[in-house]
């Protein structure tokens, strides 16, 4: 089952002037338990792309469906509570709120989203990303491996169909990158989600089931 799927979609700027035409049409889709990759040099388009299909940017052309239900038919309202409910984004920058503990970070999502909060739930995240022991330390004493699994957590809390994961390892050192991208991989298929992850590490495709290559707004599937 297509979790997201980007069908004809395209995104031009006006640059004094000057029509820039960042993503070319594409059509893209990720199915249930699918992990894949989109590579390419900065400035290719690949963050454009991620940022439409999470409806953070409006395509020139073309929609973006997330489980059948197409941002473009909705009121602002309406794609903002489907970004909430069905997208979990986690950035290059873990952006944790630094005044919150770790398990403050989760009821956070709970505010934002005006929704019911599932101790349990934190509980059952905190452990699988073995991180249960740091729920009431503040983002300054944990490292950066840590950092980024607090935010894989919270991107996961309200249970997203698709994970959205810009750079999610740039500032890792090797073996936390690769701790992460497990971490990813293994959530993706036990709990049959679509995830989507622009990296420029090469060395973190072995866990991808597809990998893309973004090159002058152009994507392609490497074979």
């Amino acid at each position: 089952m297509k979790l997201i799927e980007a069908v004809d979609v395209s995104k031009k700027f006006n640059d004094g002037g000057n029509e820039i035409e960042a993503l070319k049409a594409t059509d893209f889709s990720v199915s249930a338990g699918e992990f894949v990759a989109i590579i390419g040099p900065s400035g290719s388009g690949k963050s454009t792309l991620l940022t439409i299909l999470g409806g953070l940017q409006t395509p020139t052309t073309g929609k973006v469906e997330i489980q059948e239900k197409a941002f473009s038919e909705v009121s602002d309202k309406e794609r903002s509570k489907l970004r909430f409910e069905e997208i979990g984004f986690i950035l290059q920058a873990s952006n944790l709120v630094p005044f919150l503990t770790v398990k403050n970070q989760l009821r956070l999502v709970n505010k934002v989203n005006r929704s019911k909060l599932d101790r349990e739930k934190i509980e059952e995240l905190l452990k699988s990303l073995d991180i249960q022991e740091l729920a009431g330390k503040y983002p300054s004493d944990l490292s950066g491996g840590q950092r980024q699994r607090v935010a894989i957590a919270r991107a996961l809390y309200h249970d997203p169909a698709v994970i959205l994961a810009d750079e999610p390892t740039a500032s890792l050192d090797t073996e936390k990158a690769f701790e992460v991208v497990e971490i990813l991989a293994r959530e993706t298929k036990d709990k049959q989600k679509a995830t989507i992850m622009v990296t420029h590490d090469e060395r973190l495709i072995s866990y991808c089931d597809k990998v893309y290559v973004m090159k002058d707004g152009v994507l392609s599937e490497r074979k």
